[in-house]
């Protein structure tokens, strides 16, 4: 068991002190009120590891989760929240620690609401590709709240649930919003999630530097063998968001964070 009785406050104090020791944080993706995983960003094609995401989450915060990442899936896809509920409920069990959620954020409203039920982030993604003045509006509304989600592949960004590739680069993106007042970038390499094949450790830190913004990378991570790729550039990944990696037991989430805290 991991000593979790650190006050939040410790521990961002901690990492900013060390400021290398990026973030093992758990993926819980929602769609139909369950904890789901999906292949490549596609609905059809997905696996239910829990009907319960909220006891989902407790038992990655008792294993030494220090941050969630929480995606409405059915959001991302209709536009509008539609696991509200079942947000609010994880928040509430767990009032100190860091959630960041991203999915179907498309109005200030929406986030105004996920931040007074308790969350720390709020992620913007294909809004801020087609709007990004929605995001320098936000960042103004809710400053050191808001996270942008830049899904992309092969360098270009992609939108809708990844169901729309643009010719617009990732990299410029970042830069916009880096003066915006973003928190950091979550990025997501789309050929390769959920597919256990890997981080794309070299754009994701090329993003992070030419980007100028921290990074939190999302997207292959398989095994402990990932976490040793990324751990050297701390200084500029924030975090790594793992799913499918720790739902199906190929990597530890404990034993990963407390090498990335070594």
């Amino acid at each position: 068991m991991h000593n979790n009785s650190n006050s939040p406050v410790s521990n961002s104090l901690e990492t900013l002190n060390k400021s290398v020791a990026p973030l093992l944080i758990p993926a819980i993706d929602l769609k139909d009120g369950k904890c789901v995983r999906l292949k490549q960003g596609r609905m059809e094609d997905d696996t239910v590891f829990s009907d319960d995401p909220v006891a989902m989450a407790t038992r990655w915060v008792n294993e030494g989760a220090r941050r969630l990442h929480l995606v409405d899936l059915n959001g991302a896809f209709d536009g509008v929240p539609v696991h509200k509920n079942v947000v609010m409920e994880i928040a509430k069990a767990h009032p100190t620690l860091p959630v960041q959620l991203g999915g179907g954020v498309r109005s200030l409203q929406t986030i105004e609401h996920y931040l007074a039920a308790g969350l720390t982030y709020i992620i913007i993604g294909t809004k801020a590709v087609e709007n990004p003045e929605f995001v320098e509006e936000a960042c103004r509304e809710f400053a050191g709240h808001i996270i942008v989600g830049i899904d992309a592949k092969e360098g270009m960004v992609a939108t809708h649930g990844w169901a729309n590739i643009t010719d617009v680069k990732a990299t410029e993106l970042a830069k916009r919003f880096a003066d915006a007042g973003v928190s950091s970038i979550v990025y997501t390499d789309i050929a390769r999630d959920g597919m256990m094949q890997g981080v794309n450790v070299e754009q994701t830190v090329n993003l992070a530097r030419e980007g100028g913004l921290p990074v939190i990378a999302s997207g292959g991570v398989t095994d402990m063998k990932d976490i040793e790729l990324l751990k050297p550039y701390g200084d500029c990944i924030e975090g790594i968001i793992t799913g499918r990696a720790i739902y199906e037991g190929t990597l530890d989430l404990g034993q990963a964070q407390a090498y990335l805290d070594q």
